[in-house]
């Protein structure tokens, strides 16, 4: 999965499982000790989150395979300030591409800079969290996620579409369940009849 030399993923088989799917989150920090913090909480946030970690955006570029149409990341959470690829210049070659477009990138920086947070909003950024992250942090992520399914079924419809010549689908509709509950389960995709 190209994780090595500075890379790793957990939570793959931790945990109680069996409560639903969990959301495969992508974390890019040039800093061992923020990256190792994330991942952390990200894992004990009630066994919600799978972490992939790397430590840039360069990294993060072959994890999510840009040259291939196979990629499971729901989210990318990035930090902003790294050498080589910056985090803007990761959510900037996410969003114009054509089959990546989709997943969630959320910004996190030391740096409480209000004009690099409107330039990575415009971009795309879903949101931008000042460090250090914290617990509150971590569970409002879940609602940045994308269903990975969700996700490879408007990728299939495009392509399709695109090889038929027909018109596109409209974006699938995503519904949640059990609105009254304390904890939501995964959004489930509704059903689309295409006539």
């Amino acid at each position: 999965m190209g994780l090595e030399d500075g890379g790793s993923a957990a939570g793959a088989g931790e945990g109680g499982g069996g409560e639903g799917e969990r959301f495969r989150v992508l974390v890019v920090d040039d800093s061992p000790v923020d990256r190792k913090i994330v991942e952390r909480l990200l894992l004990r946030s009630g066994n919600l989150f799978e972490v992939i970690a790397v430590d840039g955006g360069k990294k993060a570029i072959e994890v999510l395979g840009l040259n291939y149409a196979d990629c499971s990341v729901d989210l990318i959470l990035t930090d902003y300030c790294m050498p080589e690829m910056n985090g803007y210049e990761l959510l900037k070659a996410v969003k114009e591409h054509k089959l990546r477009k989709s997943i969630p990138v959320v910004l996190m920086s030391s740096e409480n800079n209000p004009q690099r947070m409107t330039r990575c909003q415009a971009m795309g950024a879903e949101d931008f969290i000042l460090k250090p992250l914290k617990a509150v942090d971590v569970q409002q992520l879940r609602h940045y996620t994308r269903p990975a399914a969700a996700a490879a079924v408007a990728m299939e419809a495009e392509s399709a579409a695109k090889a038929d010549g027909k018109r596109k689908l409209p974006p699938m509709k995503v519904v949640g369940e059990n609105k009254g509950s304390e904890r939501q389960p995964r959004p489930r995709l509704a059903r689309v009849a295409v006539s």
